[in-house]
């Protein structure tokens, strides 16, 4: 039998898994780079359209992806690396008062009844787009005449499968969790940085 892997030998394996993620996320950062640079321009415009027309921004996330939504909501209405004034941005989905008025699948899409308007775009943030949910909530934000942009990975699952054309999907193509939300955090990045640079006008690297 050989002898169990002492304490260095474990730290050295656990220093290579560590280097491994960050091996990781760069190849995934690398490979998306081109091919959502497209999704990611679309998706700047629409939001543009709405804050610029006098809409808002309703923005969810499915399940451990409602953090992502939040701080797009933060972004969006206090600011990124520029002063501007806040953009109408509303996070949905967490206020208990909801959740426990409609235990189910409905307390988003009634949330988005109740709130959007034609004109305003709804959000879903999803690692994969399978949520019941999001798809209601889709289903919702259509009938409001409302615009849909899904930030998902994988292949986007049944949200995807509901957009319209008129709807935006940005989707990381990467089955794993994790990777997928490092992607989705920098496209928000973008999307608020194309938001200011077109309502501010470029500015210089720092």
């Amino acid at each position: 039998m050989g002898r169990a892997a002492g304490p260095g030998m474990i730290r050295a394996m656990q220093e290579l898994r560590i280097q491994q993620h960050f091996i990781d996320s760069a190849d995934l950062y690398y490979q998306v780079s081109e091919t959502l640079a497209k999704p990611v321009d679309a998706a700047v415009q629409a939001l543009l359209a709405s804050l610029t027309g006098g809409g808002k921004v309703l923005v969810a996330g499915g399940g451990t992806s409602m953090p992502l939504a939040q701080y797009l909501t933060g972004l969006l209405a206090g600011g990124f690396e520029r002063e501007r004034p806040g953009l109408a941005a509303v996070t949905l989905g967490a206020d208990p008062v909801w959740a426990a008025a409609w235990p189910g699948d409905e307390g988003l899409s009634r949330q988005v009844h109740a709130l959007g308007q034609a004109g305003d775009v709804l959000v879903l943030i999803s690692a994969h787009g399978d949520e019941s949910v999001l798809a209601q909530a889709v289903r919702a934000a259509h009938d409001r005449e409302m615009t849909v942009l899904a930030i998902t990975g994988g292949s986007g699952g049944a949200v995807a499968r509901l957009l319209r054309e008129t709807d935006v999907h940005v989707c990381v193509p990467h089955e794993r969790a994790a990777r997928v939300r490092e992607v989705q955090q920098l496209v928000l990045h973008c999307l608020c940085d194309g938001i200011d640079t077109q309502l501010l006008g470029e500015q210089e690297p720092m």
